[in-house]
């Protein structure tokens, strides 16, 4: 492995409050919502310039795109799900889940998945009617994330659950961290499993070994809050409550860069969420700082 060169292009400003989330539209164009309720469309060929698409009233941890129909699924923490058509920025149905927090919504083939503070997924169609729910856990259902026929729920009692897709019925728990599970992601081969939370430690878990735990890394100081795989699969980026954002190896899983304020400008609070966008393989990040910076990252072979 060569050098890696890292460039800070853009830092995008108007939120005005901490940053959750990140979804991509296309391949240059995503979206971002946090604490202030903003729903901004942004464009990484005219970085100058953020949209309103729509605010509402209570923070948002979460949300996902419909590429194919052109729809964002929005959760509002405490009232439930809205559907917002991104051509006309016009909400076109909602459903209230109760009083609860939304941390996760995943497009899971043509259904809405949904986790919930209370350790329930709901399972919704696109037009937001309810299919099931389903109960997991006694605790927050954090991340959710796909590979083939299965779903890995990353969950607030320190367990990651294995479900069938099809059924939702429970095929493993993995019990490997020391306390809540905030990302879980696999790797695009989906030969293993990448899991981390508020116990700052990266878990590898081989899918073809029965989740085999295969590695356990220290790898931040604080709460690692998101991970993602750039399109390849070679390289993962891992983002935490320690401010920091570390690039790692996907087949070696050892670190290869730490991006951080004192030495790349990075954020100055907690960092939240990741997006590798397609557009020259640009990496988005946003924070609690209120900021969303574009990273430009070369690999020397």
């Amino acid at each position: 492995m060569g050098k890696i060169e890292v460039k800070k292009l853009h830092t995008f400003l108007g939120h005005n409050d901490s940053i959750y989330t990140l979804a991509a539209l296309d391949d240059h164009r995503f979206i971002s919502a946090g604490g202030d309720g903003m729903i901004v469309l942004w464009d990484l060929k005219s970085p100058d310039e953020g949209e309103v698409v729509v605010k509402i009233q209570n923070s948002i941890y979460a949300l996902c795109v419909d590429r194919v129909n052109g729809c964002l699924y929005v959760g509002q923490n405490n009232q439930g799900i809205h559907k917002i058509d991104l051509r006309t920025k016009k909400e076109v149905s909602s459903i209230s889940l109760g009083d609860h927090q939304v941390f996760a919504i995943e497009l899971v083939d043509d259904k809405i998945w949904v986790g919930l503070s209370n350790g329930e997924v709901v399972e919704l169609s696109l037009d937001l009617s309810l299919i099931k729910k389903m109960k997991y856990a006694d605790d927050r259902i954090r991340s959710i994330d796909e590979s083939k026929e299965i779903v890995a729920l990353g969950c607030s009692d320190n367990l990651i659950r294995i479900i069938q897709k099809s059924n939702g019925s429970v095929l493993n728990e993995l019990n490997g961290h020391k306390n809540s599970v905030f990302a879980t992601k696999y790797h695009p081969s989906g030969k293993y499993l990448i899991s981390a939370g508020r116990d700052a430690h990266l878990k590898v878990w081989d899918t073809q070994s029965d989740y085999v735990l295969r590695e356990s890394i220290a790898a931040h100081l604080y709460t690692i809050n998101d991970v993602i795989f750039n399109a390849s699969g070679r390289y993962f980026v891992t983002a935490s409550m320690d401010k920091s954002i570390k690039l790692w190896d996907a087949h070696s899983f050892k670190l290869l860069k730490v991006l951080d304020k004192h030495r790349h400008a990075g954020h100055g609070n907690s960092v939240n969420k990741l997006l590798w966008m397609n557009y020259r393989d640009l990496l988005v990040t946003c924070s609690d700082d209120r900021t969303i910076s574009v990273w430009e990252i070369k690999f020397a072979e």
